[in-house]
């Protein structure tokens, strides 16, 4: 399916979602979905016989300091059967980066969230486990802000016995 016909599928589907012009984006379709419905979009676009969305291939962040929604949440949709993509851009407000979790779509995006979580802040609403996954615990802030001081330096923290003691409190019987 090319570029425009998915376009078209995608507008006949979900009239809400803004389109962007494929000379913008050199060839790949693309569509801006609002939070508050981005998880019905996404859906949609999984269960669509045309489409079949199957695969989360990537969701990661952007961040436009001093624009206004700071953020966009973006998700690389890709079909393995009927071989065709889309990304989904999801803009998310700087003062409050909020978005609805779509790890019950697809199981690749617990990873992928507790990432964007980790560098960017964004926290993901009904995520079954969003805390830090590349930096460490008691690290503060998130390194890939374009407002993160770049000459920001934090302690070491004390080298673990993940034996003797676990990054997070055991729970009895497990």
């Amino acid at each position: 399916m090319t570029p425009e016909a998915l376009l078209a599928r995608v507008a006949t589907l979900l009239p809400r979602l803004a389109r962007l012009p494929l000379e913008d984006m050199r060839g790949q379709a693309v569509v801006v979905a609002a939070p508050d419905g981005a998880i019905d979009a996404l859906r949609t676009l999984r269960d669509d016989a045309e489409l079949r969305f199957e695969l989360l291939a990537d969701l990661t962040a952007v961040d436009y300091l001093g624009r206004s929604p700071r953020y966009e949440v973006v998700y690389q949709l890709q079909s393995l059967a009927l071989h065709h993509r889309l990304r989904v851009k999801v803009p998310v407000d700087g003062d409050d980066p909020v978005v609805p979790t779509a790890s019950g779509l697809w199981k690749s995006a617990l990873w992928a969230e507790r990432e964007v979580f980790d560098m960017f802040g964004i926290r993901f609403v009904g995520h079954p486990d969003l805390r830090r996954i590349l930096m460490y615990p008691e690290f503060q802030g998130h390194p890939l802000r374009k407002d993160y001081p770049l000459n920001q330096r934090w302690p070491l923290v004390p080298e673990r016995d993940p034996i003797v003691q676990p990054w997070y409190p055991r729970t009895e019987g497990k």
